[in-house]
């Protein structure tokens, strides 16, 4: 059963959905990666396709930017389309001096100030956290094929955080006891949804810009760590 934002009908979409945020990426990943692929989504452009890596099926969806559209698509996904996990990969900005370009990062938890729980379920809810199965996968995954990867808490964060007037203030203002690493835009809701829905949510990040260099990377140096993220999550997959 489509649903307003999903034209993919039930069985089109496996049990691991791979998530980036930009649907031209989801394309890229199914044109590079994926053997006998099949687009199942285009509505609004948020790009879905089916196939499999090395045997095992996996769907590839976008996300889009931002908690709330992460909220619809992974909501959809859980509840209407059976999905068991999601990974999300993505980039991020590092606020933890230790943290350098193109580091990745395996989310822990993810802090937020966001209202998505409130208005989803009248709950308050600030940290979201990923599922542990998932995340002992990928890291057993990532030492099997020799990628670095960090478990780091995050920020989960409704702006850009290069176009915050003051960093300063916002490192002030996370809870201390977290030692949050990175900020990011969508892994909140994403775990929440999980949880909610009694699945598993991962999330893994690709620095591209850090409190030394709020310029960033350039398109080509950030598609050299998109491509090792890539890996690690397909490779993962294939484990589930």
């Amino acid at each position: 059963m489509p649903t307003p934002h999903n034209r993919a009908e039930i069985g089109e979409i496996a049990k691991t959905v791979i998530m980036p945020g930009d649907p031209l990426r989801a394309k890229y990943i199914a044109e590079n990666f994926l053997t006998d692929v099949k687009l199942v989504n285009d509505v609004r452009g948020m790009f879905t396709y089916t196939g499999k890596y090395k045997g095992t099926e996996v769907t590839i969806m976008a996300s889009g930017m931002g908690i709330p559209s992460m909220g619809i698509y992974s909501f959809e996904l859980f509840h209407f389309y059976g999905v068991e996990n999601i990974i999300r990969i993505g980039t991020c900005g590092g606020l933890d001096k230790d943290i350098k370009m193109l580091d990745l990062i395996l989310v822990d938890s993810t802090f937020t100030e966001s209202n998505y729980s409130q208005a989803l379920d009248s709950v308050k809810c600030y940290i979201g956290e990923s599922s542990s199965y998932l995340n002992s996968v990928i890291q057993e995954t990532s030492k099997e094929i020799g990628i670095d990867i960090q478990k780091r808490n995050t920020i989960c964060n409704e702006i850009y955080d290069p176009y915050h007037p003051n960093m300063s203030e916002l490192l002030n203002s996370l809870p201390e006891e977290l030692h949050i690493a990175a900020c990011e835009m969508e892994a909140f809701s994403l775990f929440y949804n999980a949880k909610r829905e009694g699945k598993n949510a991962a999330c893994i990040l690709s620095v591209v810009d850090t409190l030394d260099n709020l310029e960033g990377l350039t398109s080509e140096q950030r598609e050299t760590g998109v491509i090792t993220m890539i890996k690690l999550a397909l490779e993962s997959a294939t484990k589930l």
